[in-house]
């Protein structure tokens, strides 16, 4: 600060200012002394200013904030949206071979008036090999989303070629047969070895076991009455 303004600092009258403000007629502002006048017309364009802020600006600016976040949110679902418009028909495509290829998939699986022939073929495959059926016993099938499970527990005898070339000849059949925990037993001696295996075959649901599938789940979706 220079030299000068330190000097018409000091030439103020501070008491003077105090003296004016003690003697105003709250009656008769026109009568006010200049100063107080700015002082308290200050003081209430800041009082009016913070009430406007709390009482209006506040919640103004807050949704103004929210209404922006809203804003960016919409462009990106837009730009997403358009995106997927852009690129509509090579989704298509995709679509139609994705169904092409679930179809053919799904004539692999015998529908259950099928069943019956497909448990023959596989028994066929082992007796065309010459192996002994010891035991092919169908279980329990398990309903899954759109088709059904069925093990099959399957023991056999014959030569280790014998069975190799069974387990290739249900590998190649057009329907899809799976054999797991395969046990090859050869302590007898000689040349015939023992086998036991689960043979696992799939079947598709009919319309009918849909449906009965379809209201299962929306009966176990409904809350209890207590």
């Amino acid at each position: 600060m220079s030299a000068q303004a330190m000097d018409k600092m000091r030439k103020i009258d501070f008491a003077k200012f105090a003296e004016d403000f003690r003697t105003l007629d709250p009656k008769d502002p026109g009568l006010w002394p200049l100063i107080p006048k700015i002082v308290i017309l200050l003081a209430l364009f800041a009082i009016i200013l913070a009430a406007g802020w709390w009482f209006d600006w506040k919640d103004q600016l807050e949704e103004f904030a929210q209404k922006e976040q809203q804003e960016v949110k919409l462009k990106e679902e837009w730009l997403g949206k358009k995106k997927q418009a852009v690129n509509l028909e090579e989704h298509r495509k995709q679509l139609a071979e994705i169904d092409r290829q679930f179809g053919a998939l799904l004539k692999q699986l015998p529908n259950k008036s099928e069943m019956e022939s497909l448990l023959v073929d596989i028994n066929q495959a082992g007796l065309g090999r010459g192996l002994q059926f010891e035991l092919f016993k169908p279980g329990v099938e398990t309903i899954k989303d759109f088709y059904a499970e069925l093990p099959i527990s399957v023991k056999l005898t014959g030569s280790y070629h014998d069975l190799g070339s069974f387990a290739g000849d249900v590998a190649k059949m057009p329907r899809i047969v799976t054999l797991n925990n395969i046990i090859v037993d050869g302590t007898g001696g000689g040349s015939t070895l023992k086998m036991e295996t689960t043979a696992t075959t799939f079947r598709y649901l009919d319309e009918e076991e849909l449906a009965a599938q379809r209201r299962a789940k929306a009966a176990a979706a409904k809350p209890k009455a207590k």
